[in-house]
């Protein structure tokens, strides 16, 4: 199970005869498509507010879901997808620079990325990717037991995505720890006819995506979306190949109801690198670790999703969304080498395999939601339904360097999620908003392991069957204090409650724990902030986004590794998390015409994790996430659509160890990106630090760290990217 070299993949032979077809078929519609809209819409870089008569023209979507962060009385970020188009974009961690409070990192440059908001996901670094909730469209992506199921979203196939952190994500019913992030799709409505980009650089990376669109007439429309990914790595063991095709199908039923089909198809082929020692990392960090190679490390998937979504206006006041998700997904994931024991020393028996591990199995999830939306004099309320299934059926295998060498275990995992949840923003006045909430989740969890012999096939007796019920309430309630018209402050108190994922039970069966079941994590949170838009005269503008927030959790779920491949979860009875989110951004004239100006953007995020009086860890900061990073540019602008300027990436220190033994030394990169568009050219070049530091990008975590760990993932080199985007 080797991946295939760029020269012979039949993923990239697929990628360029999609491209071409792609490129052929906007040249044909360039002609005769005079319902498409061939005008964008220059925007200022991300975060910063832009007019929104203008926003209305192209898309009023787009407009009123400004609308709706502006009135947020807690952290939430809108992106602008088109505004991360001049710059390399490879992995979701690039998508997520610029959003406070979200800490992300590859592991070795390809799509293996560990994120993490307000101190999420501490429990898992390598695999399911809990604590935030990813939706397309209003609908979950995110599987029903919460885990994010070996695959990310691609940012470059929404035309915005909105970030709504904590308790904030109310709204889409998340209640996890770190929030919600919400995708949502380009039409053809507000897409140009076609588009075609192509970027690659250093360690052989390739990115390619094409895109048409068109409307028919007043009642259809259509879009289609082809993209790839080659890349070699800048370290050993780390190619990845990837294809994706996404597409969506609108139907205008009649003045007041919209139907739209949504298609995706995305097959991924990656080698993992695995983590290495101090000594290795130091000794050479761009090697891969013994085991990585010899067991073939990989996680290979292949997911279909088809999704439909029905929006009745019912009148001027309300309105209606209906919506319903399936997804297949198949994944083979070879992940720990033989781990062998010679039990008589010298003796004449050869060392026995005692453990290894190879994942192939199959994962189905179905997902409906419901939103209401009714004015009624000085009230926006929205009433919310989310419920969604997922189940997950294979086994767990010997691995004999990327083959199955006999089954170990027969495992199915079912789980079940629904969300409820009522809003209400208030407008007392025109200054004062009171945001009242209450979210009621209710979920259930099952494993169902079956022991198999590896050898002879006959099962062991060794089953175990962990299930439970979860159930909780969640209230809140938000204040916003508008100073003027692009300028608030806002409060917030909410609680949250986060049942634990099918990965968290299963991981305890591997270790050994049984029927062993884990509690739900809650907690409750305060927040308190400000946002807006400065303008100083005609031609300078600053925008600001600044959230401090407190949380008190109570059983936290976290996972420490007993021995190579294995997790076991834990309840822990307090943590604290606690941070400072800020983003200051904003566009300064250098002479009376605007012609010249400095764009300067920066992302400050200071976290405090803590565990909160622990019997064992104390108050010790909890592991993975640095206490602090900044992450910035400051451009120059021409009228023309150049720009150029520095990057700069500031990180403090992290644990790798719950003990506070490991420490992980921060690191500070420089980079530089320059680049030119107008309405239908894009290109740029960007070079990411460029003084070639060795650091540390990720880690994984073990309770007690010794010389002997593997938990360090190194940071790419200096490397040069370039790109060109061409819209019709």
């Amino acid at each position: 199970m080797t991946l295939l070299s760029p020269t012979r993949s039949p993923l990239n032979q697929s990628i360029l005869l999609a491209l071409v077809a792609l490129s052929a078929a906007s040249s044909v519609m360039a002609k005769d498509s005079p319902n498409n809209q061939s005008d964008t819409v220059k925007q200022l870089d991300t975060m910063v507010v832009t007019d929104k008569k203008e926003q209305q023209k192209v898309n009023p979507k787009l407009a009123a879901t400004r609308v709706e962060v502006d009135q947020s009385a807690g952290g939430v970020t809108l992106i602008n997808i088109e505004d991360l188009q001049d710059r390399n974009v490879s992995s979701i961690a690039d998508f997520f620079r610029y959003v406070p409070g979200m800490w992300a990192a590859s592991q070795s440059g390809n799509d293996e990325i560990f994120f993490s908001s307000r101190g999420s996901n501490l429990d898992s670094t390598n695999f399911d990717g809990n604590g935030v909730k990813l939706l397309q469209d209003g609908l979950p992506v995110t599987a029903a037991d919460g885990n994010n199921h070996n695959r990310i979203i691609d940012p470059l196939a929404a035309q915005y995505a909105t970030v709504a952190r904590g308790g904030n994500a109310l709204k889409y019913g998340a209640s996890t720890l770190g929030g919600a992030v919400d995708f949502t799709t380009p039409t053809a409505h507000n897409s140009p006819m076609a588009r075609l980009s192509l970027s690659g650089g250093s360690f052989g990376e390739f990115l390619g995506r094409g895109t048409v669109s068109k409307v028919f007439n007043d009642k259809f429309d259509a879009l289609l979306t082809a993209e790839g990914k080659y890349w070699d790595g800048y370290r050993d063991h780390n190619n990845q190949d990837r294809v994706g095709i996404y597409g969506n199908f609108g139907w205008q039923i009649n003045d007041a109801i919209v139907n739209r089909t949504f298609v995706s198809y995305i097959k991924n082929n990656q080698e993992l690198p695995g983590q290495l020692t101090r000594a290795q990392f130091e000794a050479n960090p761009n090697q891969a670790s013994r085991e990585a190679k010899n067991g073939n490390y990989q996680l290979n998937t292949e997911t279909e999703r088809v999704a439909n979504k029905t929006t009745w206006t019912i009148d001027d006041r309300s309105s209606l969304e209906i919506g319903a998700s399936f997804e297949n997904q198949n994944v083979y994931h070879p992940i720990v080498d033989k781990v062998m024991v010679d039990f008589d020393g010298p003796g004449p028996m050869q060392p026995q395999e005692v453990f290894s591990l190879l994942v192939d199995s199959k994962q189905q999830d179905w997902g409906t939601s419901a939103r209401y939306n009714l004015h009624l004099d000085k009230h926006d309320i929205l009433l919310g339904m989310n419920f969604s299934i997922n189940s997950e059926k294979g086994g767990n295998y010997r691995n004999d360097g990327g083959r199955r060498n006999g089954q170990t275990n027969q495992i199915r995992k079912d789980a079940s999620t629904v969300e409820i949840f009522a809003q209400d923003h208030w407008h007392i006045n025109e200054r004062w908003t009171l945001t009242p909430a209450l979210q009621g989740v209710f979920a259930h969890r099952e494993v169902d392991n079956i022991g198999i012999n590896p050898v002879t096939g006959r099962l062991t007796g060794q089953n175990s069957h962990p299930n439970a019920n979860y159930q909780g309430i969640n209230p809140s309630l938000g204040l916003m204090y508008r100073f003027e018209k692009n300028a608030s402050a806002y409060a917030n108190v909410s609680r949250m409650y986060e049942p634990p994922t099918n990965y968290n039970l299963g991981d305890n069966i591997t270790a050994g724990a049984g029927d062993k079941t884990l509690k739900a994590m809650e907690g409750t949170s305060i927040e308190i902030g400000t946002r807006g838009t400065q303008e100083f005269g005609a031609l300078n503008t600053m925008n600001w986004d600044l959230s401090l927030y407190y949380s008190w959790l109570n059983n936290e779920i976290l996972s420490v590794s007993p021995m190579a491949g294995t997790s076991l979860s834990t309840n822990i009875d307090n943590t604290i998390h606690a941070g400072v989110e800020g983003l200051i951004g904003g566009q300064f004239a250098l002479d009376d015409k605007g012609t010249h100006s400095i764009a300067p953007m920066i992302n400050i995020t200071y976290n405090h994790f803590n565990f909160d009086g622990d019997r064992v860890y104390g108050n010790n900061r909890l592991a993975a996430a640095p206490d602090y990073f900044l992450k910035g540019e400051v451009l120059y602008r021409h009228a023309s659509g150049f720009f150029v300027g520095p990057t700069f990436d500031a990180v403090g220190k992290r644990y790798a160890d719950f003990a506070n033994t490991y420490k992980v030394s921060g690191y500070a990169l420089l980079g530089a990106r320059t680049g030119w568009s107008n309405d239908h050219y894009k290109v740029f070049f960007e070079a990411r630090n460029l003084l070639d530091k060795n650091y540390v990008s990720s880690n994984s975590v073990v309770e007690r760290g010794t010389a002997a760990s593997q938990v360090l993932n190194s940071g790419a080199p200096v490397s040069f990217f370039g790109g060109v985007e061409v819209t019709f």
